[in-house]
């Protein structure tokens, strides 16, 4: 049997280190990480991941949410494993697995909820953005030309500089 380890943050900016001590004093020996949103099921090294684990492994991840948002691609990726014969826990909820049948319930009502906490977390952002359009703010970068840029590039074009 071999610890095969998948980590994930959402952006370039997160650090993969404290996921990754906890899966290799787990006892992981091979670790797939990338920095890719939960919410993009097109994501290279899960697929290597899922690729590379064979029949007796087990798939370990630190947080549910980790390996998807949508419960179900959670769901799909678990029955696609125990479909190899690869078993599947998670290190922070240790009764998160597919081992037992508890361990499958609990699988399944903490998928729901991560996927609940996700859609939560949309909605406060629409709103946030509609909040900050409402106030005036701009999103996007800054426009490079400015009133002053502007004249200038009209004086060129009325002398015949621009064409």
């Amino acid at each position: 049997m071999t610890l095969i380890g998948y980590a994930r943050v959402s952006s370039i900016g997160q650090s993969l280190e404290i996921q990754e001590t906890k899966l290799l004093a787990a006892g992981v020996e091979k670790i797939f990480s990338e920095k890719v949103s939960g919410s993009d099921s097109n994501r290279p090294l899960l697929t290597e991941c899922l690729n590379y684990v064979r029949d007796g492994d087990t798939l370990l991840i630190t947080r549910i949410d980790r390996l998807a948002r949508s419960t179900n691609h959670l769901h799909n990726i678990v029955a696609d494993l125990s479909a190899q014969g690869v078993k599947f826990k998670v290190l922070d909820q240790p009764n998160v697995e597919t081992v037992t049948s508890s361990g499958r319930l609990m699988f399944s009502v903490l998928a729901a909820i991560a996927e609940f906490e996700n859609d939560l977390r949309k909605e406060r952002q629409i709103d946030g953005i509609n909040k900050a359009k409402i106030n005036g703010v701009k999103f996007g970068r800054k426009s490079f030309l400015t009133k002053k840029n502007i004249h200038k590039i009209q004086n060129l074009r009325n002398k015949g500089a621009l064409i």
